[in-house]
């Protein structure tokens, strides 16, 4: 009798072919035998406690790697709760592999189990979603995602596998077999563009170069490290650009943000885009005539916003080399006008913080935690952040000196990304670098998103530390006095303004969800330096430091409103 193979073990088999390592999910009906085959043939599972984290890690460990993993999820309800994470990936331009078991063929249109029209509802946060119509194509659409999820500009891909394709046998002689996807091909950029590029950074009287997650993505940060180096120009990273030329570099102008986009004449951007994170690169928070040369993998997003200067589709790598070659010996004067700008509002802004940041009077305010965080955590550690305040003050006080060693919220601006993120983190550290640290830097509300995958960290041995930075609230909160005022005034569900949370909540205890679980509660600076000492020596299992703040504490002030405003 011929050999016969099921289309769970054929499915796991051709994942582990195509390269991939991890899975991230939680199993159930139809997915159950799934997730034992994808053990069986080698692949990590990782077991999470709710499907929208799962789909944070395994996006973040495609960003880590460069190629996707999988987020496995059930039928219906599972599938739906993944979206958020889909959505996020696909903003965020990570790969990630989402897939779905869903009802019997034969029920379909009669009321089946969990029955869900889950392909179509993928479409919009895809780049490919499709139903393999047999277990013998499950090779060739496996390939497809694959290839998808990396070609271009990465992103999602969900394959939905019905009970019956999964359970059944099929001849092995009937398996239509693919080779394993090529890496993406290196497009290199047009000559003339390299050279148009080149001579208007010659000229320019006051340049900028922003380097943004694509290049950290790319892995491109040698390449940007001897452009920079060598031309002296100044740099400005996107959140998630941070690292790739060090946050503490002296080129760096981060504390001089908006000075530098306002009044650069041409900017040079790296992997980023003219998204609100840039404010869309129009007035007032950049000049009219700016000239900007854009550095993109993906054609449609050139000229989007504003007409560049010069756009260039290509590898940023190759690109970078190109134009350090064709820069030769030239270097941007370090003396000139735009440098002695730049580099006042640094000084200016810096002593402004370091201010705030030296009152560590109870309550405390963001920038004194954030102060004395910084100085404790090592150089090498990969700090993840989310939270509104929580993370855009951490952005500018943690500082990365090493590319793709921040995560956070990113282009979506997805709160619950934290401890998925920061799973990932930790397992790729495991992998590769086992004496580096995980933080994990969480608002009180953010962190309530997710905060059950506590328990995914101690059963995977995880040695992360989750620093809360508690101010009762969302944006803000009340203290103790003004809560216990509004919850003697009337019904709590009539009273408690949106934005309020419980005060003095002790997320700390969830540590000691596991035997020997370690938490800290902490009121000022001394209690949260001895807390991450602490720490920093706890080996295979999470540490919860929840810092309370002053709950009306915010941000030093700001030349323009975070957010571009619009002008209808």
């Amino acid at each position: 009798m011929e050999e016969q193979v099921d289309g769970n073990f054929l499915l796991a088999q051709c994942l582990k072919d195509q390269g991939v390592e991890y899975v991230f999910g939680i199993v159930g009906f139809p997915v159950i035998e799934l997730g034992i085959a994808m053990q069986q043939v080698g692949l990590h599972y990782v077991g999470m406690r709710n499907e929208q984290s799962a789909c944070y890690a395994a996006q973040a460990m495609g960003y880590l790697t460069q190629k996707p993993s999988v987020c496995l999820v059930v039928s219906g309800p599972g599938l739906l709760h993944v979206l958020g994470g889909m959505a996020n990936a696909q903003v965020n331009c990570w790969p990630l592999l989402v897939i779905g078991g869903s009802c019997s063929l034969d029920h379909e249109g009669i009321g089946g189990f969990q029955e869900c029209p889950q392909v179509d509802l993928c479409r919009p946060y895809c780049k490919y979603s499709a139903r393999p119509p047999t277990a013998s194509l499950i090779p060739q659409h496996v390939e497809k995602a694959f290839r998808l999820s990396t070609y271009g500009r990465p992103g999602v891909c969900y394959l939905d596998f019905s009970s019956n394709i999964l359970a059944g046998q099929i001849p092995k002689s009937s398996v239509i077999n693919v080779t394993k996807c090529p890496l993406p091909p290196v497009i290199y950029p047009n000559p003339n563009d390299i050279r148009s590029a080149v001579r208007q950074l010659m000229k320019a009287k006051r340049p900028l170069v922003i380097t943004g997650k694509g290049a950290a993505y790319g892995r491109a940060e040698n390449e940007v490290r001897s452009l920079l180096s060598r031309t002296g120009l100044p740099f400005l990273p996107t959140p998630m650009g941070k690292g790739v030329m060090p946050d503490t570099h002296p080129q760096s102008v981060a504390s001089a943000r908006s000075l530098a986009l306002q009044m650069a004449d041409t900017i040079l951007l790296l992997g980023a885009r003219l998204n609100w994170m840039l404010h869309f690169g129009k007035p007032p928070r950049f000049s009219s005539d700016v000239f900007i040369i854009q550095v993109e993998i993906c054609a449609e997003e050139l000229h989007n916003s504003v007409t560049s200067g010069v756009g260039i589709q290509a590898d940023i790598k190759t690109t970078l080399d190109e134009l350090t070659k064709e820069l030769g010996e030239w270097k941007y004067n370090s003396q000139s006008e735009w440098w002695k700008q730049l580099t006042a509002n640094k000084n200016n802004n810096k002593e402004t913080v370091l201010k705030m940041a030296m009152d560590t009077s109870v309550p405390l305010n963001y920038y004194a935690v954030f102060h004395n965080l910084q100085e404790l955590l090592p150089k090498d550690c990969i700090i993840v952040s989310e939270g509104a305040n929580t993370m855009d003050i951490g952005r500018g006080m943690l500082l990365n000196d090493y590319p793709r060693h921040r995560l956070d919220a990113g282009t979506f601006g997805t709160m619950g990304v934290g401890p998925g993120f920061a799973i990932a983190a930790a397992l790729w550290c495991r992998d590769n670098a086992p004496n580096k640290k995980v933080i994990c830097v969480e608002g009180d509300s953010a962190f309530g998103f997710s905060g059950m995958e506590i328990e995914t960290m101690f059963r995977y041995n995880l040695g992360i530390i989750i620093v809360i930075v508690n101010n009762n609230g969302i944006y803000s909160g009340f203290d103790e006095d003004s809560w216990k005022d509004i919850r003697e005034n009337g019904h709590a569900t009539l009273v408690n303004p949106p934005l309020s949370l419980s005060v003095n909540t002790h997320y700390e205890n969830m540590a000691k969800l596991i035997d020997q679980g370690k938490g800290f509660f902490c009121k000022t600076i001394p209690e949260m330096q001895t807390a991450v000492r602490l720490a920093m020596e706890i080996k295979n299992q999470p540490t919860i430091i929840n810092v309370m703040i002053n709950p009306s504490a915010g941000r030093k002030p700001q030349t323009f409103a975070w957010l571009t405003e619009s002008k209808l």
